[in-house]
């Protein structure tokens, strides 16, 4: 083994993420991957890695881990995360090389919940189905399909000495607003006077959540014609609404398949900035069509493939 990052103390969500199992959906397998792809594109472009390389992605705070190679240089992006390595404080969105032995301790953000850690060559880590990603419910992906633990060596493909200046990317911009969804498939199971209401209406983001998906708590949404319906695709962003009239958004280990009314779906360029809303904050919505998704899809696709030009060095470094 060239080198390993072992978790001394690793924070209590903590897995192996990178873009998912794309197309396995028509199997039942989620796709997984990160909960926030921007973050984890700028997280790999800030060490030279590909957009979509294996990272680390924790919840809330990240633990503390030991470096067991000679160097390696690693960078933080998703939030205003504090980071220290062998006491002193590190930034975030930036890279930082790091030696044999040292401590890296990672704690919280006051603007983000998903956080994610990329190291240079990224992990030694058999992909399952085409991804490394971690789905936990499904015991695939990751080390051994599980969060990590206390003790746990992460293998690396790499172990060399940087030579050059560090580098730094701002955090991507994301203006508070609306998020964009797509009305349907079940819309005939909501009046229109029941969408509209939705779409006037503010939600709370809830403590009630995972990676599987989010509860919001707000006004009733009505139902119809009921609520239960055959079970059909879903898919990350679906916008369910239960029995209760609470919607619930589903997130990146959402089910492939389920059986209540869904009122909407965000899309895809939205969800990252969904995914790190914190719990107590909250959020609105603006329904856009088919054609408007597609093209926010594709200027999202652009900006993710082309994050290494966003990156500049850190000056004196």
């Amino acid at each position: 083994m060239i080198g390993a990052l072992i978790a001394i103390a690793p924070g209590p969500y903590v897995t192996i993420q990178d873009q998912g199992r794309r197309g396995w959906r028509r199997f039942g397998i989620a796709v997984a991957g990160a909960m926030d792809l921007d973050s984890l594109a700028l997280a790999n472009a800030l060490v030279a890695n590909p957009p979509y390389a294996a990272a680390l992605e924790f919840a809330h705070v990240g633990g503390t881990w030991e470096i067991a190679t000679k160097a390696c240089r690693i960078a933080i992006t998703g939030g205003s995360f504090e980071v220290w390595a062998d006491g002193v404080a590190l930034a975030p969105w930036r890279s930082h090389t790091l030696r044999y032995g040292q401590r890296l301790v990672i704690g919280g953000a006051r603007d983000a919940v998903w956080g994610y850690l990329a190291i240079a060559g990224s992990f030694d880590i058999m992909p399952r189905l085409g991804s490394s990603a971690t789905h936990i419910r499904s015991a695939l992906g990751g080390i051994n399909g599980c969060r990590l633990r206390e003790g746990d060596a992460l293998p690396l493909r790499a172990a060399r000495l940087f030579v050059g200046a560090e580098r730094q990317v701002a955090p991507p911009s994301r203006p508070p607003g609306p998020l964009r969804l797509v009305l349907g498939p079940q819309q005939e199971f909501f009046t229109p006077e029941t969408v509209e209401a939705f779409l006037a209406s503010t939600y709370r983001v809830t403590h009630r959540g995972d990676r599987m998906g989010m509860w919001l708590e707000g006004p009733k949404i009505a139902h119809a014609r009921g609520y239960n319906v055959l079970s059909d695709g879903l898919v990350p962003g679906c916008v369910q609404v239960p029995g209760a009239g609470q919607p619930v958004v589903l997130l990146m280990d959402c089910q492939t398949v389920g059986g209540y009314p869904k009122l909407g779906t965000i899309i895809t360029a939205d969800l990252p900035r969904f995914a790190q809303i914190r719990p107590g904050g909250e959020v609105t919505f603006t329904a856009i069509d088919i054609e408007a998704a597609h093209q926010a899809y594709r200027h999202h696709h652009n900006m993710l493939t082309r994050t290494a030009q966003l990156i500049v060095d850190v000056p004196g470094t």
